[in-house]
């Protein structure tokens, strides 16, 4: 069982800056693909970015040239750097872990889940 705990979320005014984290514990993590996925209230859970064991990085459209995905894979850690925030960004993030990269904006190829960082952008 791998253990997926998120931080850094909170309250932005819009066009601010958030960077999300989070730490991996219960198997080699760089053996992991992983993702950052978002869900606001009323809607479905939705894909956000994802970062290969290798690094090779995926973004939604919506996110692109905004968000940044990486990793440290001495630290066992996933980062979510967010620049230029709007207030649609607001959700609960979630991070991700799946074994393979071969659908990595779908919810279903993810075998581990951490519960959640509120994200706010206030307009």
């Amino acid at each position: 069982q791998m253990q997926l705990v998120e931080s850094g979320g909170g309250l932005v005014q819009a066009g601010g800056s958030l960077r999300l984290s989070c730490t991996a514990s219960g198997h080699t993590f760089s053996n992991y693909a992983m993702a950052w996925f978002r869900q606001a209230p009323g809607k479905e859970r939705e894909f956000v970015a994802a970062i290969s064991w290798t690094g090779y990085t995926y973004s939604a459209d919506s996110v692109k040239g905004r968000f940044t995905i990486s990793r440290d894979n001495a630290k066992n850690t996933v980062s979510l750097q967010m620049n230029s925030l709007k207030p649609e960004d607001t959700a609960v993030y979630y991070c991700a872990a799946d074994r393979t990269f071969t659908r990595p904006t779908s919810r279903v190829s993810y075998d581990y889940w951490g519960q959640g960082t509120q994200v706010t952008v206030s307009s």
